[in-house]
């Protein structure tokens, strides 16, 4: 279908409200069972992809921080190798000593910003993937509990078809 897990549960939400009600039964309603089966069959088979996804924002994180380690110690250098080359007069070698502690220390500090910035990036896209997971399990969960109920009250009642629980899977 190429649907998103949002959009199939809104489907199935969608469904459910506009089935049938049932004389009596205000809050039991008639679907096709096979739609819905394969809603859940298609959410089911995309939070996997959702999971993956959420992955793929970690590693994207741990890489953007190996990045910038790179770039400080890179930077680091740069300034260890500047300073080696004014060693020549005192003078020289006191500014270059000065400037390369600012450029480690200004390295540290971007490096240590980038850090928080992509922590704070994969922590809230990580927070937004589980609330979405967790509402669509809550919804498939109440949706399911819905559908047994609705099943339960429309299957007969009579002492030659009774059906125990325990015969019926959904």
């Amino acid at each position: 279908m190429g649907n998103d897990v949002q959009e199939l549960i809104d489907m199935l939400y969608a469904m459910i409200t506009d089935a049938w009600g049932l004389p009596l039964g205000a809050e039991k309603c008639v679907i096709e069972r096979d739609k819905v089966l394969d809603l859940l069959d298609e959410i089911k088979a995309q939070l996997p992809g959702e999971l993956a996804e959420a992955k793929r924002l970690v590693a994207s994180r741990t890489e953007y921080v190996n990045n910038a380690k790179r770039e400080a110690e890179s930077m680091r250098k740069v300034a260890e190798q500047r300073a080696r080359q004014m060693v020549d007069q005192e003078e020289v070698v006191r500014a270059a000593k000065i400037r390369a502690n600012e450029i480690i220390s200004a390295a540290e500090s971007k490096s240590n910003e980038l850090r928080r910035i992509a922590n704070d990036y994969a922590d809230d896209a990580l927070r937004r993937t589980e609330e979405a997971i967790n509402e669509a399990l809550g919804e498939v969960r109440d949706s399911r509990s819905r559908f047994r109920a609705a099943s339960a009250s429309v299957m007969p009642q009579s002492s030659a078809a009774q059906v125990n629980e325990t015969d019926i899977e959904l």
